[in-house]
């Protein structure tokens, strides 16, 4: 189908802001639902980095609206990151359902802030709403998006706070200000004297959103209120993920929560993306020509059944199963009825008196085990299937001159990566299990519980979950992080990015444990100062101390398929 050019289409809100979209119609007569992205990157780009271009989707019989939010692109008005996408995002549904010849039927699509846009405007449950697809985006904004295990996200956030306050500058035509954030963002400022505020967002984004998230560095009613509430929305929802994306636990999240309210269907899909872009390459991982994207044709497929009241298998056919996750390792897409329900477990302390071997816990179950030298040795470290009756210590020592860097995974540079030569380091343990004698396939959360301490107040742990090849390659799978200030019970608990995942007979699975992941996460400087007031003259030397078997039983539960 023809479409014609993009037409300029203007809202003014009802506290007076012009919020203006690009509007692409078919060449074709009748009426047409409406497909809506608000974003703030500047409408022309219209998220093309991930989805085809706004004029396919108008071809296949939708009017196309692509919108500047508030204070972006040609929109009036003040941009907050956030700030206005409810009240604007609900009055857009409503003028977008009433343009010339739409049949009154809207529905939203987007990825990170846009996904964001579809859940704020949902809120207030404008009746044209009809369906969204929100992919690659947080709900609890504190917990998905700004902080990790109560580490600040410091390169994800940094390098997105200088992206939007270079586009403010650019539209407030302050020339030293873009410059100066420009070159920032193709070399992240790191290393000022207080390295997560670096003096450049200081004197070129004084205003940025990046104050505050330094600010509020822990839960509370500051991210209760930015957070979008969607305890009283009901729509039918396309999730959508990558297994190395960095807002993959909002997905998850979201997901679970509306299968398990919704009257309507809840569909996840998740591939083996990072947050962009989505194809079969990521990391040094060449997942095949399966994990090419086909989300353009599915949410079209999800669109016509929803606004076009066309039966399921026109023209597209919907997935009969509502889960849709592809396996690393076997590069295969898996198609299930639900989500596997998490395995029970008590985060206390194993009865040791009631533990025979791993099979007698209710989920699989590997414990840390080591001769002292994880740190120094490959093959000191062990997992094994039943916990040593004797408590042994593995030390390391975590210098801030040259913390551990980090590589591949959800938080840096996404994907999967040959981390043999990190966990060659001293400051890096490492338990590897015997190879495998069948195949381990994997599908949720991992968890990992370390009986840890540390010679100051405060401390990280980074862990990351890797497959062990036949030649020794050490592929990461999954991964989180902690900080931990002042700590009272034991065993630690860090929570790994969900993961879908099949190891082969032959291969090993590794647990690898350091005291930084940097740039990912700021460096802890040991003292327990938010990390606002942390200055790079702080950074303290860290010993750090994990116990295992006995009294101590540190290990990984893993929901397996």
């Amino acid at each position: 189908m023809a479409v014609h050019p993009p037409e300029i289409h203007s809202l003014t809100t009802s506290d007076g802001v012009r919020l203006d979209a690009d509007v692409y119609y078919p060449k074709a007569k009748g009426k047409f639902p409406v497909l809506l992205m608000r974003q703030p990157y500047g409408r022309a780009i219209a998220s093309t980095v991930v989805y085809a271009h706004p004029s396919w989707y108008a071809s296949q019989g939708y009017i196309v609206v692509i919108q500047d939010v508030r204070g972006r692109g040609t929109s009036e008005g003040d941009f907050q990151v956030f700030r206005h996408e409810t009240s604007d995002g609900a009055e857009t549904v409503d003028w977008a359902a009433n343009l010339p010849r739409s049949n009154g039927k809207v529905g939203m699509y987007g990825f990170s802030y846009q996904a964001m846009t579809q859940l704020y405007a949902a809120m207030t449950q404008p009746p044209a709403l009809k369906t969204i697809i929100p992919a690659m985006m947080g709900v609890d904004l504190y917990a998905d998006w700004a902080y990790e295990g109560g580490a600040f996200c410091l390169q994800n956030n940094l390098g997105w706070a200088i992206q939007l306050g270079a586009e403010t500058a650019r539209l407030r035509s302050n020339t030293s200000a873009y410059n100066a954030l420009y070159a920032a963002s193709r070399n992240l400022p790191l290393h000022d004297p207080i390295p997560a505020l670096p003096e450049v967002m200081n004197q070129y984004a004084e205003d940025s959103f990046y104050h505050d998230w330094l600010q509020y560095d822990t839960p509370g009613s500051y991210w209760e209120r930015l957070s979008p509430d969607l305890r009283d929305v009901d729509l039918p929802m396309l999730h959508i993920g990558g297994w190395f994306d960095p807002f993959l636990r909002g997905n998850w999240r979201l997901y679970q929560e509306m299968a398990a309210r919704s009257q309507h269907p809840q569909h996840l899909y998740i591939a083996p993306w990072g947050h962009l872009p989505w194809g079969r390459k990521v990391g040094e991982k060449d997942y095949g020509a399966a994990a090419n994207s086909s989300i353009d044709s599915l949410q079209i497929q999800w669109f016509n059944h929803f606004l076009k009241d066309e039966p399921k298998g026109t023209p597209y056919a919907l997935p009969e199963n509502p889960v849709t996750l592809f396996e690393l390792g076997s590069n295969t897409w898996k198609n299930l009825s639900k989500l596997p329900t998490p395995p029970k477990f008590s985060h206390q302390p194993v009865d040791l008196s009631k533990v025979a071997s791993a099979e007698t816990l209710e989920t699989q179950v590997y414990f840390l085990a080591t001769n002292g030298l994880a740190a120094i040795q490959e093959n000191a470290g062990k997992l094994v299937l039943k916990p040593e009756p004797e408590t042994n210590q593995d030390i390391f020592v975590h210098d801030p001159w040259r913390p551990v860097p980090s590589l591949g995974g959800h938080a840096g540079n996404a994907g999967q990566c040959d981390r043999s030569s990190l966990d060659c380091r001293t400051d890096v343990l490492t338990y590897t299990t015997a190879p495998l004698t069948a195949d381990l396939s994997l599908l949720g959360v991992i968890t990992v519980e370390l009986f840890a301490t540390a010679s100051t107040p405060s401390f990280d742990l980074s862990a990351t979950l890797s497959e062990v090849d036949r030649q020794g390659r050490v592929y990461n799978f999954t991964q989180s992080y902690l900080r931990i200030d002042d700590p009272e019970d034991l065993p630690l608990t860090i929570t790994l990015q969900p993961s879908c995942v099949q190891l082969p007979a032959g291969h090993s699975l590794r647990l690898s444990i350091s005291g930084a992941c940097f740039p990912a996460y700021p460096v802890n400087d040991g003292t327990g100062k938010p990390i606002a007031n942390s200055h790079l003259i702080d950074q303290q030397i860290i010993t750090i101390t994990l116990s295992s078997g006995g009294n101590s039983p540190s290990r990984i539960l893993l929901p397996r398929l």
